[in-house]
């Protein structure tokens, strides 16, 4: 049924004449129930998801270490069935060349010295445990999706070059554009997402050749089978995580209402957007990476993490706008005297710029063209249109000024008759007020009826910015 609302709502678009009014206001909802709203998935607080990772990394080294020390004594032992089930090293040997313990291998009275059957298939295979950290590590480091890192295969690792690698992966979930790639950190070590994948290639790939499986993440379970669990989906996964970060101390790390954290593989993955969205400062356009802007903003962007960030902006914003607002504007005399009440001091620099014009930016000079108060970053040129000079507090204004002010004032009063009322102050009327108030009522009569007769002299060409009447002459 969406995908029918959605095929007519675009026919719509197309040809607004196609339907009538009722069909057209039918569209405005899928069914007859109410829409109920949901509540995107919050982030961890970043402290929990550094203490996750941690205990990932470092679980990935003792798996790493085990193994290999495995292999090692593997490779000194001989076949048990002659030389004894009574050596750590045979029994081993017999893991490495016949496939992991069944309980038909031997008694479990013979292989207890060394934990059992489950413990010793474990030094030369991953357990399902043993999935847990490696997956947790993964999605830390590279905020993947989960059931995309569940499915990654073996050949997933392409174009290594200057220190990256890129990971193919399958997206189900994205119709038209299933497979996708990222580009992530190389190296040699666990701190590097291709290190992660190149280490877990090596420990599966004993197991992997047993069952003949492309599939990244292999183990063998407690009855000694191998497989690749997640080729059918997570079968007991969530018991399997429990039970490690109950091993490992995490499930008394505090959650941000206070209770214990669960480890969600989803929640990591919205904790690492989330600190890649405070890092970009929440612009989307850097932040929307493998997302739909209304998919990052309402899934990724407005969660619980984000409220105190969001409701900071808010107040910077609106205590920018009333600093505007109350500040009136820096007015000079040809002298260079205050003509306004401002208490912001200018530099004699400034001052002389303002008087000279080579700071000007059409309806007022500019402190410093490249130290906007609006730009996103120091040094960047200011990206403030037209009339936004008038609300500017770099915004310095002289007799010269004057000119071109009243062309404009000029301009704003023809504009009431093109908009309602409610329209044109939304539009011009603090640009208005600012030049009636804050800007014409510093000048003496005389310096106005100058400026007005130049105007008039001038035309529509003082509306234009100095730097466009350059490019016309």
């Amino acid at each position: 049924m969406t995908y029918l609302v959605r095929l007519l709502k675009l026919v719509h678009e197309a040809h607004p004449d196609a339907f009538v009014a009722s069909f057209h206001a039918r569209l405005g909802f899928t069914s007859a129930s109410a829409h109920r709203a949901s509540t995107p998935l919050d982030a961890y607080p970043f402290p929990v998801l550094d203490a996750l990772e941690t205990a990932a990394r470092n679980d990935v080294a003792r798996i790493r270490d085990r193994i290999l020390e495995g292999e090692k004594l593997a490779a000194s032992g001989r076949d048990p069935r002659r030389y004894g089930w009574d050596r750590l090293e045979n029994v081993l040997w017999h893991i490495a060349h016949h496939g992991p313990l069944t309980a038909a291998d031997a008694s479990y009275k013979i292989l207890r010295p060394w934990g059992g059957r489950e413990e010793l298939n474990s030094r030369l295979h991953l357990t399902a445990r043993d999935l847990v950290p490696f997956l947790l590590l993964l999605a830390c480091q590279t905020g993947m999706e989960p059931e995309c890192i569940r499915q990654l295969r073996s050949d997933c690792l392409s174009s290594p070059a200057r220190g990256y690698v890129s990971i193919a992966y399958v997206k189900k979930r994205s119709p038209g554009s299933t497979h996708k790639t990222i580009r992530v950190a190389d190296g040699g070590s666990l701190r590097f997402p291709g290190g992660v994948i190149r280490l877990a290639l090596r420990l599966t790939k004993r197991t992997r050749e047993l069952i003949g499986s492309d599939a990244l993440w292999c183990d063998v379970g407690g009855h000694g089978r191998a497989r690749a669990p997640f080729d059918g989906g997570p079968q007991g996964w969530s018991a399997v995580t429990r039970r490690w970060m109950s091993e490992r101390g995490l499930d008394r790390l505090a959650d941000r209402d206070g209770t214990p954290v669960a480890l969600d593989l989803r929640r990591v993955r919205k904790t690492v957007k989330s600190r890649q969205y405070l890092r970009t400062g929440g612009v989307l356009e850097d932040f929307a990476s493998g997302h739909t802007r209304p998919v990052a903003a309402k899934h990724y962007a407005d969660i619980g993490a984000h409220e105190e960030t969001h409701d900071q902006a808010v107040e910077a914003g609106l205590a920018q706008a009333l600093g505007v607002a109350l500040a009136p504007p820096v007015v000079l005399s040809d002298d260079g005297d205050r003509l306004d009440a401002g208490q912001a001091a200018l530099t004699a620099r400034e001052i002389a710029s303002a008087l000279s014009g080579e700071q000007d930016v059409w309806l007022a000079s500019c402190r410093d063209f490249f130290a906007s108060p609006f730009a996103r970053k120091p040094g960047a040129a200011c990206p403030v249109p037209a009339w936004g000079c008038l609300e500017c507090p770099n915004a310095v204004f002289t007799s010269r000024h004057l000119p071109s002010l009243l062309s404009f004032l000029d301009f704003l009063e023809r504009q009431r008759e093109e908009y309602p009322a409610a329209e044109w102050t939304a539009r011009f009327g603090l640009a208005w007020d600012r030049i009636v108030h804050g800007v014409r009522a510093r000048f003496s009569t005389r310096q106005i009826a100058t400026a007005r007769a130049i105007t008039e002299g001038g035309g529509d060409r003082l509306l234009l910015p100095p730097s466009f009447l350059e490019v016309i002459a």
